[in-house]
């Protein structure tokens, strides 16, 4: 059986393929279209018994739109890829688009084969990233999530963090002597890993000596983490608090703890970075630094992106925060954080 085209529609309805296309359009309300409530209602029961659906490539042509939205996201089980996407489906839903995720695929191939209004990049930190990202511009909507990055044709979404992560691990070694960090192996690979570094600032403000053993690098994602944290808290002389360098690294954690039946925060307390919805709405609650409001934020200027392609390309910041919750409030039923 063919699919319903606009003529098969018009002549169900019994008007022109013109009406048929302004009532889909949605454009008979505009000036002159003489088009009548009762037609309209007709064209659009016509297409919903024939069970018409418009052809998006054929619109993208005539309107220059696709009302498509790609989200490039590096690792779409880290609950801040998953905060991403849930935000995101819930603002551009009252708009009318539809989102794309590209997971776990390399952008700066794919993005050639797409057609979206609005191209949303998690990850652009590889040598010559900014000059692709400049070219790419001239042809696509981008916003880019960088720390770096000016805006070059594109827009640039920024997470300033300050210095919430001293103040994270200030809150740790006020509380213990005895602070690991849990982070991904490519951090301690790199010449100068902002996280990795702030664990290691903080031991030293606090006058407590380095340990090989409480630094549990971990490779790959969740399960990655928490193998490592695991190994980490059945030594013989396990830390009684964790720095995780994400949310993800430090929900493992959390995981890990209560699957060695230690309870979160009293016999361990746990930190982590990025303040994702998922950190949040878990039990115990994960404490963390990062901006507030930002997924929703990020949402909401996606959408307007895609319905304002012609605006300047900007700098969106938010700037982190402290966010103390119950997995580091209480170790050993003593107030650690004031």
């Amino acid at each position: 059986m063919s699919m319903p085209t606009i003529k098969t529609v018009a002549a169900e309805a019994g008007v022109s393929t013109a009406t048929v296309s302004y009532v889909l359009a949605g454009r008979t309300k505009s000036k002159g279209s003489g088009i009548s409530e009762a037609t309209t209602e007709r064209v659009r029961a016509a297409a919903t018994r024939l069970g018409y659906r418009p052809n998006q490539a054929a619109r993208t042509i005539r309107t220059g739109k696709s009302n498509l939205m790609m989200l490039s996201l590096t690792m779409l089980s880290d609950p801040w890829s998953l905060s991403v996407s849930k935000a995101v489906g819930a603002a551009v839903a009252a708009a009318g688009i539809t989102p794309m995720i590209l997971a776990d695929t390399d952008w700066r191939t794919a993005i050639k084969r797409q057609g979206a209004d609005v191209i949303f990049i998690d990850a652009a930190d590889e040598a010559g990233d900014a000059q692709l990202l400049a070219k790419l511009a001239k042809s696509n909507k981008l916003v880019v999530f960088s720390e770096t990055l000016a805006p070059d044709g594109f827009d640039v979404i920024r997470s300033l963090a300050g210095d919430s992560m001293d103040q994270a691990m200030d809150h740790l070694t006020a509380g213990s002597n005895k602070v690991a960090c849990l982070t991904p192996a490519r951090s301690l690979r790199t010449t100068a890993p902002p996280r990795y570094g702030a664990y290691l600032a903080g031991l030293k403000r606090a006058g407590l000596a380095f340990r090989n053993d409480y630094v549990a690098p971990f490779e790959g994602e969740e399960m990655g983490a928490y193998q490592a944290t695991l190994a980490l808290l059945q030594q013989p002389d396990p830390p009684t608090a964790i720095f995780a360098t994400s949310d993800f690294a430090a929900i493992a954690a959390i995981q890990a703890a209560l699957g060695l039946r230690l309870a979160v925060p009293q016999d361990l307390v746990v930190f982590g970075v990025g303040n994702t919805t998922q950190g949040e709405a878990m039990v115990p609650s994960l404490s963390t630094v990062g901006p507030v409001g930002f997924f929703s934020g990020l949402a909401e200027f996606l959408v307007h992106r895609a319905q304002h392609p012609d605006a300047p390309a900007t700098v969106l910041a938010f700037p982190w925060q402290l966010l103390v919750r119950d997995s580091s409030t209480v170790r050993n039923t003593c107030e650690i954080f004031e």
